[in-house]
């Protein structure tokens, strides 16, 4: 069970807190991502996330599914196959990941040295 980064009380009453709850940290909106483009295998998503740990990448799977946003599928073949798809619940979370992708892409990486710097 993953430790809450808030008090459930504050969870209950601000939804972005809640939400953030869910989706924060380095790597979990960056793997939803990926799982946009479709089902995809463990090593499949260690290669596309090239800079994540094996541990830390199924830590955060592991949360992920006990959050309901993706489900994890093994099928009793050896070696053992594992694959990882969204959920409905997960899917809703795709304008959302967009919308930052998108605000990355403007603010971050086309965005000039100056701008950078004035817009701090």
């Amino acid at each position: 069970m993953r430790k809450q980064r808030h008090p459930t009380e504050i969870l209950e009453h601000c939804p972005m807190e809640a939400t953030l709850d869910l989706i924060g940290g380095k790597w979990k909106g960056v793997i939803l991502f990926r799982l946009y483009e479709g089902t995809k295998r463990f090593n499949e998503l260690s290669r596309l996330i090239c800079t994540i740990s094996p541990r830390t990448l199924t830590k955060q799977l592991r949360e992920l599914e006990a959050d309901g946003l993706i489900s994890r599928t093994v099928y009793p073949v050896v070696p053992p196959k594992v694959e990882y798809n969204l959920t409905e619940r997960g899917q809703t979370l795709q304008p959302v990941l967009l919308a930052l992708m998108e605000w990355g892409q403007t603010n971050i990486l086309d965005a000039t040295p100056i701008e950078q710097s004035n817009s701090l």
